[in-house]
């Protein structure tokens, strides 16, 4: 936590023109109370994951689910403004079932829990078939060359490291093979490749994402297995020689028309600085993505109704955000930036929640290096009304939609639920409403709109 006790005399200057201490920490306490016995964000995370479904950029659920959200903000009188903002997105298809067997000695058999990883092409109707080399990293490949990977099937596994404390920089060391290793693999032969799951639980559930080529690099099928899968394989080509023959026959399309869905309640002293609250509207599609991120679009828009409910009028403006397409291509995140820089707008905040509907931790912050040191400095202010709720506030944060407004200089913040089980389900089937613990997702909402409350009152 940010504690410099020398400057606890400044922090009280900086709250006394706006708002009382201890109506400050009542106000906090309201917040809560509000939230965890009135709030509505299970309710809506519930249709979103469960009764609209995975919401896959440019499908008719992604449709369905900007359509959902700007209802909700059309039904809270205290939004001045509610509208849909074009964007441009990618369209892909997974198409049908995917299938992966692999063979050994003696004409053994037996199937993989596989995913095609997003924008992947497909192997067309006949499959793939060829001998399968593990590889532990990207830089591996270089060395093998062509004369050991031609025609391969490259098998990526290198595991989370389950030492990290953060499961988000495990992931993050991880996830540079499911991203570039088909691109990777393709420059030196290879015909397709196989992803261990990104995730440090062993199960049967595969786990999808992303996966980019490269210009110039011939595109190759790229498909996830599940980590109980990958250990399977892994032992088998340790005395064996074992061929896979895979089979997908995922689209993709020319990109389409999509919209951000934006609600904002208008400042009345400082109308020009924006506090932005959002996530992501668009997720994977073999689950719900609840935790990922209908989690972060819920937070958002309970934000907006506790302050309704609790009849506060805001000092600055408040913008409600539900970004499309984060999964594959920041087409939303990028048009917003694109928008509010032409127009001159100023982002005082902007606050993403992206990492699940878990027990909220704190907040972590970053900003134009030009300004950051004050933002930080300023931040301690806000401490005493948030630690009574165990949360931090910290540098190291952000978040990829918001990213795009940093040239504005104003402060990126990131919310940091607990993440010890989030890559459990990130990517998966599992990741629907059964998954979410109500009290948890509530929490979370109850901490953001905390800091949104006291960033409009104090400034930063």
């Amino acid at each position: 936590m940010i504690r410099i006790c020398l400057i606890l005399f400044t922090n009280i200057i900086f709250l006394a023109p706006s708002i009382g201490q201890d109506e400050a920490a009542l106000f906090v306490k309201e917040i809560y109370d509000h939230t965890l016995n009135k709030g509505q964000c299970d309710k809506w995370l519930s249709f979103l994951s469960d009764t609209i479904g995975g919401r896959l950029t440019g499908s008719e659920n992604a449709k369905t689910a900007v359509n959902y959200t700007y209802g909700i903000m059309s039904d809270l009188p205290v939004l001045d403004k509610v509208w849909k903002q074009p964007c441009i997105v990618p369209k892909w298809i997974r198409g049908d079932a995917e299938e992966v067997t692999i063979a050994w000695s003696g004409g053994q058999k037996s199937s993989l829990d596989a995913l095609s990883l997003g924008n992947s092409i497909g192997t067309g109707p006949a499959g793939i078939q060829g001998s399968v080399i593990e590889v532990h990293g990207l830089d591996t490949l270089k060395i093998m060359g062509p004369q050991l990977l031609k025609d391969k099937i490259v098998f990526f596994n290198r595991p989370m490291d389950p030492t990290r404390q953060s499961t988000g920089h495990a992931y993050g060391e991880a996830v540079d093979q499911r991203v570039h290793g088909a691109a990777r693999a393709s420059a030196e032969g290879a015909a397709a490749v196989l992803v261990r799951s990104v995730t440090l639980l062993q199960d049967d559930l595969p786990h999808t994402g992303v996966q980019s080529y490269v210009p110039g690099v011939k595109p190759i099928p790229s498909l996830a297995i599940s980590t109980n899968a990958a250990n399977k394989l892994s032992a088998l080509l340790q005395d064996n020689k074992v061929t896979a023959h895979i089979k997908n026959n995922p689209q993709v399309l020319d990109s389409v028309h999509s919209h951000n869905v934006i609600g904002e309640i208008k400042g009345s002293e400082f109308p020009d600085e924006i506090i932005l609250i959002g996530g992501h509207l668009d997720s994977w599609d073999v689950g719900g993505g609840a935790h990922d991120d209908g989690a972060g679009c819920v937070h958002a828009l309970q934000v907006i109704q506790t302050l309704q409910d609790l009849g506060y009028r805001s000092r600055r403006t408040i913008r409600c955000v539900m970004f499309m397409n984060e999964e594959n291509g920041l087409g939303g995140g990028k048009a917003y930036a694109r928008a509010s820089n032409a127009a001159g707008e100023y982002h005082l905040a902007a606050i993403e929640s992206d990492s699940g509907g878990f027990t909220p931790r704190g907040f972590g912050c970053s900003a134009h290096p030009s300004v950051f040191k004050p933002f930080l400095a300023n931040l301690q202010k806000f401490d005493e009304f948030l630690e009574p709720y165990d949360l931090y506030l910290k540098a190291g944060g952000g978040g990829a939609d918001i990213n795009p407004l940093k040239s504005q200089k104003g402060l990126l913040i990131g919310f940091k639920p607990d993440n010890s089980r989030y890559f459990d389900f990130h990517h998966t089937s599992a990741d629907v409403m059964k998954n979410v613990n109500v009290r948890e997702l509530r929490m979370g909402a109850a901490a953001i709109t905390a800091l949104v409350y006291l960033i409009d009152q104090n400034g930063l």
